[in-house]
């Protein structure tokens, strides 16, 4: 099978997330895929299988599980197919938990992920695994379906605060982002996930569907760009409205080869 690795929410070889991109005719068993993601041991490797004019299922998979939303690798996915598979413009993936997902190449080589809004909510007790997790106290906790928002007071905090896995680990199947305003961008965050993938995820495009609105309504602005501080780092530009959010970023091709099972 073709296999690509691909540098998300960059425009630069190293930076960003990598993900695994593997089309496939008919899925694999779900064992197969599972092996595949954990030898490949990047943050997602995604399969994309066409079903359609442009119209392609999509699934990710963790080396630990397979995930039910991923923003970086469908980025990866969508550039795969733009740039290798003759794909024009646009390209709709259907998920098995979210819904479809349209994906459009923009007038800037930019690719714009349109993502169902899921802003969190606030917790009015914080669960004690995730502030015994947390080096730092948080001044607000929420969550949506995906993860605990642990809100900061400042920029300093988010890059400063550490983990102890086992704790957050104690939270599955939910995550744990980290984030607060920023002085170079409109918020940072940093995306903690051992139950479900591995210690720091690199930029995590599929939490920004919830931090886009949290800090739209906070700061008062609909546009964003915000900045995952993860050692390798990654842009995302975001645009909220009720139902939808707009996530936009580059990407960059490290690898091309084959895959033989």
């Amino acid at each position: 099978m073709d296999i690509f690795i691909v540098d998300a929410f960059t425009d630069q070889q190293f930076k960003g997330n990598s993900a695994a991109v593997i089309p496939v005719e008919d899925w694999l068993s779900d064992d197969l895929m599972q092996n595949i993601a954990a030898e490949n041991n990047l943050s997602e490797t995604a399969y994309i299988k066409k079903v359609g004019v442009s119209q392609y299922e999509i699934r990710w998979f963790s080396p630990l599980t397979e995930i039910d939303f991923c923003g970086h690798a469908t980025l990866a996915s969508a550039f795969v197919l733009f740039t290798e598979f003759g794909v024009q413009s646009q390209v709709e993936f259907i998920t098995r938990e979210v819904g479809s997902l349209n994906i459009i190449l923009n007038a800037e080589n930019e690719i714009e992920m349109i993502f169902p809004n899921q802003k969190p909510e606030v917790v009015l007790t914080a669960p004690v695994p995730l502030l015994n997790g947390l080096s730092k106290e948080p001044i607000q906790v929420l969550k949506n379906r995906q993860a605990y928002f642990a809100v900061f007071d400042s920029e300093q905090d988010v890059l400063e605060v550490t983990y102890v896995s086992e704790e957050l680990k104690q939270l599955a199947p939910l995550d744990v982002v980290v984030t607060s305003t920023s002085e170079s961008y409109d918020f940072i965050s940093r995306y903690f996930w051992p139950a479900n993938g591995g210690d720091e995820d690199p930029v995590t495009g599929s939490i920004h569907s919830g931090l886009a609105p949290y800090w739209a309504d906070s700061l008062g602005k609909s546009d964003l760009v915000a900045y995952q501080a993860s050692k390798r780092g990654g842009v995302l530009k975001c645009s909220v409205s009720e139902e939808t959010v707009v996530i936009c970023g580059k990407g960059v091709l490290y690898l091309k080869g084959k895959v033989y099972v």
